[in-house]
């Protein structure tokens, strides 16, 4: 598996974390675990972003990986 697969593949994990935690926000009763949830979720956007940057680079670096 190539590094580029696996940063893609990691992104693959890190959407599904972020979906979770986004229905966990939503339908937890307890307030204080709403707001982890909710912060925890906008981490993940944040690695999602940065990492999403980092696979533009990958691409650009190494055209082999574009797209793949």
């Amino acid at each position: 598996m190539t590094v580029a697969s696996q940063v893609k593949q990691s992104l693959a994990s890190l959407k599904s974390i972020h979906a979770g935690l986004q229905e966990l926000a939503l339908i937890s009763q307890d307030e204080k675990a709403q707001r982890a949830f909710h912060e925890a979720m906008m981490m993940t956007e944040e690695i999602i972003a940065d990492i999403k940057k980092r696979i533009g680079k990958l691409e650009w670096e190494e055209p082999q990986y574009h797209g793949k």
